[in-house]
């Protein structure tokens, strides 16, 4: 279906949910987020971040903790509910909040009335303007509790991190969930009015066969997801120490994990879902994702692909982003200084970086070419980068036609490859990020 070529491969890219990316993130004025809070206009989204699980997953590299002693949970829950409170005061009053988003971690790792005080706290300090609310969920925590709660707040899209379906792979990775837990709280989401259902599921995993993961997409589609991330596995101990207990002996090779992916974009392709970039896909009939990569309207966040077009997204919460026209600001990493400066009703933002004009620039052709495929570079761009472009040309992969650049279908799989020529950053930067296929 696709071409194979591994030296485009070989680099590892950021998967660009924000340009600059958080790599390039250092220390900040905290006056520079204040300043950004005030000047606000529009709608902004909300992001909520929990940065607990009830367990740990090896392969998991958000930041997240056990959520086992209850009195550091209830205390960041106390700092939380400050945080919310002294940044909606530095918001103009005109401020509304269209989306609020909560990720972790896992939301349901807090008990189900902490989860409703969130949402009663957001909207005693926000002016919300009947906000569609979505959540992360990990299935092993759910329950008719949790349904309920969701219902009460009204919570019409979640996101449930599934992975995979196959025994064996779910022991590799310490995330051991039957099937019949997962159609269990399937029903409860849909019985609590979530309309909108998405499957978080990987491929590359370790011990994972194409046969493995061809049954995993069947399920998903069975169970009636309206929209799949289908994610390669990105395997970085030396970021992520926890993964160090995976056998990386067991690891698909790269040339596998290309079939895997391919094999994936071609099912549910066929299978009546709508490709939204290269790993995520979408049912046509009804869920917005859909409607908005047909209309060319999908955005990029962090959250990843959306339909978000608020132009400010405010992140909540231990090592949460802000993300600004003019700035990017991440909230305290560590919980611990992140409980003592909210509980302070001090702003919690101290990293970050100033985007540029020229930073927005490429942020907005990166956002393009990852999102529609196409980009109009300009003609400073495209004198930059036509000799990396070369490659991908040559090969069938991409086009470039006086200052527009455009993937070729050959070359969906390279769109990340693509973009990041169009980052400066990654020449000046090590660091290593995920495999792109």
């Amino acid at each position: 279906m696709w071409p194979y070529h591994p030296d485009l491969l070989a680099t590892p890219v950021p998967r660009y949910t924000s340009y600059p990316t958080a790599a390039e993130f250092d220390a900040i004025d905290p006056a520079a987020y204040r300043n950004a809070l005030e000047d606000v206009s529009g709608d902004v989204s909300l992001y909520v971040h929990i940065p607990f699980c009830e367990k740990i997953c090896f392969y998991c590299g958000c930041n997240t903790g056990a959520a086992g002693r209850s009195q550091r949970l209830q205390s960041y829950l106390t700092a939380l509910h400050r945080e919310i409170a002294t940044v909606a005061q530095l918001l103009p009053s005109s401020t509304r909040v269209s989306r609020i988003s909560f990720g972790g971690g896992s939301p349901n790792a807090i008990a189900s009335d902490d989860f409703v005080g969130l949402v009663d706290t957001l909207a005693a300090h926000f002016a919300l303007a009947d906000p569609v609310i979505s959540t992360e969920l990990d299935p092993r925590g759910m329950t008719e509790e949790w349904r309920d709660a969701l219902a009460q707040v009204g919570v019409t899209r979640a996101s449930m991190g599934v992975q995979t379906f196959a025994p064996h792979c779910q022991e590799a990775i310490g995330r051991v969930q039957d099937e019949e837990l997962i159609v269990r709280s399937t029903d409860w989401l849909r019985e609590a009015g979530v309309t909108s259902l998405n499957f978080d599921l990987m491929y590359g995993l370790p011990g994972q066969s194409e046969d493995n993961l061809m049954d995993s997409l069947h399920r998903t589609r069975v169970l009636g997801a309206d929209r799949v991330a289908l994610f390669g596995y990105a395997h970085v101990p030396h970021i992520v120490p926890r993964q160090r207990v995976i056998d990386d002996s067991q690891l698909p090779g790269q040339e596998e994990r290309f079939a895997m992916a391919a094999a994936g974009y071609r099912y549910f392709c066929t299978h009546g879902y709508v490709p939204v970039g290269f790993d995520h896909f979408a049912k046509p009939g009804g869920d917005p994702l859909a409607h908005a990569a047909l209309e060319g309207r999908v955005k990029r966040n962090f959250q990843g692909f959306t339909d978000d077009d608020a132009p400010v997204l405010i992140g909540l919460g231990s090592s949460a982003i802000s993300s600004f026209p003019g700035l990017l600001v991440q909230n305290e990493k560590n919980s611990g200084r992140y409980r003592m400066l909210a509980s302070e009703g001090l702003l919690a933002g101290n990293r970050g970086i100033a985007r540029s004009a020229d930073d927005r620039y490429r942020g907005a052709v990166i956002e393009q070419l990852l999102c529609q495929g196409r980009a109009r570079i300009g003609s400073r761009l495209a004198a930059e980068c036509s000799g990396a472009l070369a490659p991908f040309i040559e090969r069938g992969l991409a086009s470039l036609d006086e200052e527009w650049v455009t993937l070729l279908p050959e070359g969906l799989p390279y769109a990340r490859t693509i973009a990041a020529l169009f980052d400066p950053y990654r020449r000046q930067s090590g660091r290593r990020f995920s495999s792109a296929v």
